[in-house]
């Protein structure tokens, strides 16, 4: 590997820097977007079986807050279940959004080194063309540096393919699911609603 690092020259860090950030932020998804922890599906079911032995006190909304992003929702909506419909819709929807920010957490970043590998890739292949053409001089040619430059040209090139393919699938993956929980967690609270305000048991 070490060997192939050399052969490629330094136009090769960047993308190893990139594939690194790239490799931890699909670690951290993964981890972070598992829709047990995000969304859990018996959370409903045990609010309302609590709703319906007699409310469910302030200290555990508190407690609900921090169980989960879909628990936060449904805090946000059971501080608000004496006020009127629209506000408590308002109140899901404030915290809805701050939720799904949490959950596109480093997509941006993810996208950005997807789209930019190539380019990296683009720029060591220049870099190792430019290399390969100063090889040629009145004299003759340098056998090595011509050699050099090639090798730098094709592991750039294909270094910033393989950092940037998995990387776009990736980031496709985790804007699917995302979207999907936020659907998802937008279905649970609207039902939520309507148990607060009596048009669903």
């Amino acid at each position: 590997m070490w060997e192939i690092i050399q052969a490629a020259g330094w136009p090769i860090w960047p993308l190893i820097l990139a594939s690194v950030v790239a490799l931890a932020i699909i670690g951290e998804r993964l981890w972070a977007l598992r829709e047990d922890v995000v969304a859990p599906k018996n959370l409903l079911p045990e609010i309302q079986n609590s709703l319906s032995q007699g409310g469910i006190p302030k200290d555990a909304i508190e407690k609900l807050q921090q169980h989960s992003m879909l628990g936060e929702i449904f805090a946000s909506a059971l501080a608000n279940a004496d006020a009127p419909r629209e506000v408590t819709k308002e109140a899901i929807e404030e915290t809805g959004r701050s939720v799904a920010h949490k959950l596109e957490k480093y997509l941006t970043t993810l996208g950005t080194i997807s789209t930019v590998s190539p380019l990296l890739g683009l720029l060591g292949t220049v870099i190792g063309m430019v290399e390969l053409f100063g090889a040629f001089t009145a004299t003759g040619h340098d056998v090595a540096q011509f050699a050099r430059g090639i090798s730098v040209a094709l592991y750039n090139t294909a270094g910033g393919i393989v950092v940037a393919v998995p990387a776009m699938i990736f980031y496709r993956y985790f804007r699917g699911k995302v979207d999907g929980l936020i659907v998802e967690m937008e279905q649970q609270a609207v039902k939520l609603v309507e148990i607060l305000h009596g048009d669903r048991k």
